[in-house]
């Protein structure tokens, strides 16, 4: 009988990832946490900058969408391990065939999913109370965020294995993970309000900054898979 050949790269990174969002989607605690953070962030920003029914600019408004994607990931990320923590789960999913490498894009995979639809959320959301069109630019708005919550997944999944057993881990993760996602913050909310700008869209200027964070992810997630492996090993 013909020994059975083990699941490719790719379909080992896809269980995790599915078994991650299989047992959220049973408890669907993280992403109303998640959900719910982010909304309040937008409200509380929403009465500060919106006075007497004026529209703030377009700065203002990717700013407070880029922000709610940070406070809101960092809660996704903070669990991303949790349930492996319970138990000393996290043995045995190391100790199973898939590699490293698959773990962590099963991780990153996972919460890059849940964040994306928190953020469908905010943007929906932000174009209510700031009276933003998004319609014209939707699919370059979406790319920007897409490739925004990839490079902030793929750094954050790092620390948050580093920091697995640390005591007053989610003060720790967002101290580390802070200054090393401000470029992606910073590209992705220059970009969005260049393209969200009613008077003068600049294409131009937001395809730059796209191609920036297409850098930073290959970047981040190039990092990640070689940082994994080790961090995760360490007892």
């Amino acid at each position: 009988m013909p020994e059975a050949r083990p699941p490719g790269f790719l379909v080992q990174a896809l269980r995790i990832a599915g078994k991650d969002l299989a047992i959220e989607w049973r408890s669907r605690e993280v992403l109303a946490t998640m959900t719910f953070l982010a909304v309040v962030v937008v409200l509380i920003f929403s009465f500060a900058f919106v006075v007497e029914g004026a529209r703030p600019p377009a700065p203002v408004v990717s700013g407070i969408l880029w922000i709610a994607l940070v406070v809101s990931g960092t809660v996704g990320l903070a669990r991303a391990f949790d349930r492996e923590r319970e138990g000393e789960a996290i043995r045995s999913l190391l100790l199973t065939p898939a590699p490293r490498a698959a773990i962590y894009l099963g991780k990153l995979a996972a919460t890059a999913a849940l964040m994306a639809i928190t953020q469908t959320v905010l943007t929906v959301l932000c174009g209510v109370l700031f009276s933003t069109s998004f319609g014209a630019v939707a699919g370059r708005v979406a790319l920007l965020l897409a490739l925004g919550i990839v490079g902030f997944a793929a750094a954050g999944c790092v620390f948050s294995a580093a920091l697995l057993r640390a005591r007053g881990r989610d003060a720790l993760l967002a101290t580390l993970l802070y200054p090393i996602i401000v470029p992606i913050v910073i590209a992705g909310a220059r970009g969005t309000s260049q393209l969200i700008d009613p008077v003068a869209p600049d294409f131009d200027g937001a395809r730059f900054w796209t191609q920036f964070l297409v850098a930073v992810d290959v970047l981040f997630v190039t990092a990640g898979i070689w940082a994994f492996d080790p961090i995760a090993g360490g007892d």
